[in-house]
């Protein structure tokens, strides 16, 4: 149970920011002993790979931080989290960390099967960003872009965090999430009703 917590954690965290989960998995297997990443997952903690992850990060935090260039990298990102989304449930859920011992009895067949479950996590999270986002940007100016976009990337590294650290707590941040999105979809309603009424 603590592999699809574990792999859940960095999906969801993938939703937010691609690369801060990619990122965290292959410093942690790099320098320390937290990770310990299977065969078919060690190219994450390869010097070439943290250093192009990192690169991207710093695009990703800067890009997503400024009006109307944050929309524009949400529709390109749309590619991009879904399938780190994947790569990190694949990648988390199959490693061995200081909470998991023994991977391979949980996924040792049907190897596929996490790789598509982080995809459809980290499509849910980042779908749910991307509606939420111009509707901030809307209500705020322009201002509250920075903001959020700083809230997202703290949230994704926390997430990350305790994914691999203390699997448990990820349900808490997934029934956050899902309480966002049911408080944002009512809140989304009761704006249309006013903006009709408004008309009327």
């Amino acid at each position: 149970m603590l592999e699809v917590l574990t792999g859940s954690g960095l999906a969801a965290s993938a939703g937010l920011n691609a690369y801060i989960p990619l990122l965290m998995m292959g410093l942690l297997a790099r320098y320390t002993d937290l990770m310990d990443l299977p065969s078919g997952w060690q190219w994450l903690g390869n010097g070439w790979v943290i250093l192009i992850l990192a690169v991207l990060l710093a695009v990703e935090v800067v890009a997503d931080k400024v009006p109307v260039v944050d929309h524009v990298n949400d529709v390109l990102q749309t590619v991009v989290r879904p399938t780190a989304g994947g790569l990190a449930f694949g990648a988390g859920s199959t490693s061995e960390t200081v909470t998991v011992s023994d991977p391979d009895t949980f996924f040792s067949t049907h190897q596929w099967v996490p790789v598509v479950v982080g995809v459809l996590i980290a499509l849910g999270v980042h779908l749910l960003k991307s509606a939420a986002r111009p509707v901030i940007n809307a209500t705020t100016a322009g201002f509250g872009a920075p903001v959020a976009s700083t809230a997202e990337d703290a949230t994704s590294a926390a997430m990350s965090v305790v994914a691999i650290l203390l699997p448990m707590l990820v349900l808490v941040f997934l029934v956050g999430l899902v309480a966002f999105l049911f408080w944002f979809l009512r809140r989304r309603k009761e704006r249309r009703r006013e903006r009709r009424a408004a008309r009327a």
